[in-house]
């Protein structure tokens, strides 16, 4: 299903549910992506700073776009860069 070429990378801390559904979604779609644990990686932090000011996972970036939250609102907006309508 995706279409995306820019690199995804999503930002998860442990034990937490919509970080691994996200990762579920990713994976169901085929979508390569790169996962950043904030609280296991010293620099996974200072990284999702220079994006976005967002602390709370999940946070899911394709390219230059910026989704957090649920899954449930990450969604769609994530559907769609997968498309690559967004």
């Amino acid at each position: 299903m995706t279409a995306a070429k820019a690199p995804i990378t999503l930002y998860t801390v442990p034990n937490c549910p919509d970080c691994h559904a996200i990762a579920r979604l990713l994976s169901r779609c085929g979508a390569a992506y790169t996962e950043r644990d904030l609280r296991q990686d010293p620099d996974a932090l200072a990284a999702l700073r220079q994006v976005t000011d967002v602390r709370v996972a999940p946070v899911t970036v394709v390219g230059e776009q910026v989704f957090f939250g649920t899954v449930d609102q990450q969604r769609p907006g994530l559907l769609d860069a997968l498309r690559g309508t967004a």
